[in-house]
C-alpha cells in the first residue's frame, strides 16, 4: 500500500512550526469560544440598547471567526493539525463563562468585554513568545493588508476594548510573525 506523500507547506523547521502552533492554537480556541459566546449573547441581549449591542455582537462574532480561521489555517499550513471541536474549545478556552439566558445590554457588554480581554491576553502571550521565533520565521509580505487599520472607525463607535478585539494589532503581529510570503510568480 503506498504511503501518503506529505509536502511541507513552509520552509520553517519542524521545531519552529511546532513552537508557532503551540502559541497559535490557544488563540484559535479562545476566538472560537468568543465566536460561540458572542452569538449566544447576540441572541439573548435585552434592554434599551438592544439594537446597537445586537448588531455590534454580529461584528465581534464575524471578526473573531475570521481571525480564528486565519490562525487555524496558519497552523495547518505549518503542517500540523488543530483541534477546535466544540468540546475541545469548551475544555481549553481561557475565556470567562457567559451568563446563560436573557441578559440586559449592560451585562452583555460587560461580559463580552471580559471575554475579549481574556482572548487578547492569549494573543499578547503568543506575540511575546513568537518574538523569540522572529529570526527563524519570516514576516508577512507587503501584499497583506494591515488588520489594525479597521480599528480606527470601529473604536470611535464602540470604544477601545471591542475595537482591539475585532481589529487587534496584536493579532496582526502574530500573523506577521508566522505567515510566510508567497514567492512571486515566474514570468
Amino acid at each position: 500500500m503506498p504511503k501518503t506523500k506529505i509536502t511541507r507547506t513552509t520552509a520553517a523547521s519542524p521545531d519552529v512550526a511546532a513552537a508557532a502552533a503551540q502559541f497559535l492554537s490557544p488563540i484559535v480556541l479562545d476566538l472560537m469560544a468568543l465566536t460561540v459566546n458572542g452569538k449566544q449573547a447576540h441572541w439573548h441581549v435585552r434592554g434599551a440598547n438592544f439594537q446597537a449591542v445586537h448588531e455590534l455582537l454580529d461584528t465581534v462574532v464575524e471578526h473573531a471567526q475570521a481571525y480564528a480561521d486565519l490562525a487555524a489555517e496558519r497552523v495547518v499550513a505549518l503542517g500540523l493539525p488543530i483541534d477546535s471541536r466544540v468540546a475541545t474549545v469548551a475544555a481549553k478556552t481561557t475565556l470567562p463563562a457567559l451568563t446563560p439566558g436573557f441578559q440586559q445590554s449592560d451585562t452583555v457588554v460587560r461580559e463580552v468585554i471580559a471575554q475579549i480581554d481574556a482572548a487578547l491576553k492569549t494573543v499578547r502571550t503568543a506575540v511575546d513568545e513568537l518574538d523569540e521565533l522572529d529570526d527563524e520565521v519570516p514576516t508577512v509580505s507587503p501584499s497583506v493588508v494591515p488588520i489594525e487599520s479597521r480599528s480606527v472607525a470601529l473604536s470611535s463607535k464602540v470604544g477601545p476594548p471591542i475595537a482591539m478585539a475585532v481589529s487587534s494589532p496584536a493579532m496582526s503581529a502574530v500573523v506577521r510573525k508566522t505567515v510566510r510570503p508567497r514567492p512571486a510568480p515566474k514570468v
